[in-house]
C-alpha cells in the first residue's frame, strides 16, 4: 500500500508509481471524512457551513483529469465541489476558498518539483496551507480507509462533470487593492516575464499590461514536460529573461514558478536577485514608501538581512519554522507587513495566508516604478546603512539511512563548524547554528525531496566560502 504523507507543501509523488487515480481517490475521501467530521462538529469554524470545497490544477501531465477523480469523491460524499474553469495559480485557489466561503480547497500541483512529479495539497478555509494538525488527521484518516480495503466505484476516465468557476475576476480585484497601479502605468517599464510553463499566463501579464507594461515573454506556451527543467524561476531557469534584460530591452525580469507561488527577480543589468534580498526589499518599500505598520516574519533558514532591515526601520522580527503554513498562522492572528521564505514565498497583510509569486513581481515592479531606481541600487543604499549579507544554499542526497545518521549527529549540536565557534544552537526546525559576527548555518532535511539542506550565510564573500567549505566537509564525513 502506498504511504501517503503530507509534506512542507502537500503530497507529492512520481506519477504513476505512487501518485494514481486510485490514491488521489483515496487521498481525497480521507480529506471528505475530515470535513465532514468537522461539519458535524459544533466547536468546529466549519459546524453548519454549506459544503462548498474550491478545486484547481496547474499546468501538470493529468492535472484536469486528478482534479475531476477528487470531485467525484467529494461529490458522493455529500459535499459540492467547484473546479476552477482552467489551470490555475496556487495564490488564486488561496484567494477563491476565501472569497466564497468554501470549507476548505484542493490543489493538485506539484509547484517547482520535476515534471514527473504530481502533488495534492489541501487548504483550510481560510486560504492558508493545511496545519499539521489538520494533515495528521488526514493521514491517520487514510490509514483507517486502507485497513478497511476503502476503493470507490468511479465512472469510465472522462465521462464525470463538474461545476466550474472563473476565479480571475475576483482575485484581480483583490490585487488592485494591494498594489499601486498607477505608479507602475507612469514609469512605462519594459519587462521580461518568465512563466515556466506554469500558470501565471492570463494572469501577471495581463496585469502588466494593463498597468501599461510592454512584456515580453518567455516559456509561457503549454508544456507538460518544462522544457525538460524544473519550472523554477531561480538563475538557470530565468536565464533567457536575464540575457533579454542585458541586452537592455527591458528594465526588469519577473517569473513565477510551476504554480506561481514563487517568484523570481532579475535586476536591470541581468542579476537574478535571491529570495532573501527579495523579501528585505518588500519590507523597505512597503514600511518606507507605502507607511504600512506591523512586523516581518521570516522562517529559521531565511536571510538575517530582513532583521537588519527590520532594525533599521523599527519593525519587529518573528521566526517560524519552514513551511508557509506557519508564516501564514501568524499572518492571521497578528498585523504583518510581510511574510516570506528563503525559496521563494512571498504573502502581505490583506492578503492570502500562502505564497502569491504574482503578487511578489508586481511589487518589485511597483518598487522600481516608485523610486526609479535599480533594486540593486537601493540594496547598495542599504548596505551602507546594515552592513552586506552573502547567502547560499547546498542541496545534498542522502540514503535515509545516512540522512537519519547526519542528522542525528547534528541534533546532539556542534561546538565548532570549521573555524568558527558555535555561539547558540537553535531547534525550531532543523539545526541552525549562530556563529560569531552574525553569521550562521542551519540544516534541515526536505519535506519534499530526498535531501539535507544546509544554509549558509555570511558578512564576506570569503567567510561564506570558508563556510561552505566547512559544511560540505562536515555533511562528507
Amino acid at each position: 500500500m502506498a504511504t501517503i504523507k503530507f509534506g512542507t507543501s502537500g503530497w507529492r509523488e512520481i506519477i504513476a508509481r505512487d501518485f494514481t487515480f486510485d490514491n488521489v481517490r483515496l487521498a481525497t475521501q480521507a480529506i471528505a471524512d475530515y470535513l465532514q467530521a468537522e461539519r458535524a462538529n459544533p466547536q468546529s469554524p466549519l459546524a453548519g457551513r454549506k459544503p462548498v470545497v474550491i478545486l484547481g490544477h496547474d499546468t501538470r501531465f493529468l492535472g484536469r483529469h486528478f482534479s475531476l477523480a477528487a470531485a467525484e469523491v467529494l461529490a458522493a460524499n455529500g459535499l459540492k465541489p467547484q473546479l476552477c474553469d482552467r489551470d490555475t495559480p496556487t495564490p488564486v485557489i488561496a484567494h477563491t476558498i476565501r472569497h466564497r466561503r468554501a470549507i476548505g480547497g484542493i490543489n493538485l500541483t506539484a509547484s517547482h518539483n520535476p515534471a514527473e512529479y504530481q502533488g495534492l495539497k489541501f487548504s483550510t478555509s481560510n486560504g492558508a496551507p493545511a496545519t499539521p494538525e489538520v494533515t495528521q488527521q488526514i493521514e491517520a484518516n487514510v490509514l483507517k480507509l486502507q485497513a478497511a480495503n476503502w476503493s470507490f466505484p468511479a465512472v469510465p476516465f472522462g465521462t464525470y462533470t463538474c461545476a466550474t468557476l472563473d476565479p480571475l475576476p475576483a482575485y484581480f480585484k483583490q490585487i488592485e487593492k494591494l498594489i499601486d497601479f498607477a505608479v507602475i502605468k507612469r514609469a512605462k517599464l519594459k519587462v521580461a516575464l518568465d512563466i515556466s510553463y506554469g500558470t501565471a499566463h492570463g494572469y501577471l501579464d495581463v496585469l502588466l499590461a494593463r498597468a501599461g507594461a510592454k512584456v515580453t515573454m518567455f516559456h509561457n506556451e503549454l508544456n507538460p514536460l518544462f522544457g525538460g527543467h524544473h519550472p523554477e524561476p531561480n538563475a538557470a531557469g530565468m536565464a533567457d529573461a536575464a540575457k533579454f534584460v542585458r541586452s537592455g530591452q527591458a528594465q526588469i525580469g519577473l517569473g513565477t514558478d510551476g504554480d506561481a507561488d514563487r517568484f523570481g527577480i532579475v535586476d536591470q543589468d541581468g542579476t537574478w536577485l535571491t529570495p532573501n534580498q527579495i523579501l528585505a526589499l518588500a519590507l523597505y518599500h512597503l514600511k518606507k514608501n507605502r507607511g504600512w505598520t506591523g512586523a516581518v516574519v521570516r522562517t529559521v533558514p531565511t536571510s538575517h538581512q530582513v532583521d537588519a532591515v527590520a532594525k533599521l526601520l523599527g519593525v519587529k522580527v518573528h521566526e517560524t519554522p519552514v513551511g508557509f503554513k506557519y508564516i501564514g498562522a501568524l499572518m492571521e492572528s497578528e498585523a504583518i507587513i510581510v511574510g516570506g521564505e528563503e525559496s521563494g514565498g512571498l504573502s502581505v497583510k490583506g492578503h492570502v495566508p500562502e505564497k502569491d509569486g504574482i503578487l511578489a513581481c508586481l511589487l518589485m515592479a511597483e518598487l522600481v516604478a516608485t523610486e526609479q531606481k535599480s533594486l540593486g541600487r537601493i540594496l547598495k543604499e542599504l548596505a551602507k546603512k546594515t552592513g552586506e549579507f552573502y547567502s547560499d544554499r547546498i542541496n545534498i542526497s542522502f540514503s535515509p539511512e545516512k540522512k537519519a545518521a547526519l542528522l542525528a549527529r547534528l541534533g546532539s549540536g556542534l561546538t565548532a563548524i570549521g573555524k568558527f565557534k558555535v555561539q547558540q544552537f537553535i531547534t525550531t526546525d532543523g539545526f541552525k547554528f549562530l556563529l560569531p559576527d552574525g553569521e550562521w548555518v542551519a540544516f534541515r532535511a526536505s519535506g519534499t525531496e530526498p535531501l539535507i539542506r544546509c544554509y549558509l550565510e555570511a558578512k564576506t564573500t570569503a567567510k561564506l566560502k570558508q563556510l561552505d567549505t566547512a559544511c560540505r566537509r562536515l555533511l562528507a564525513a
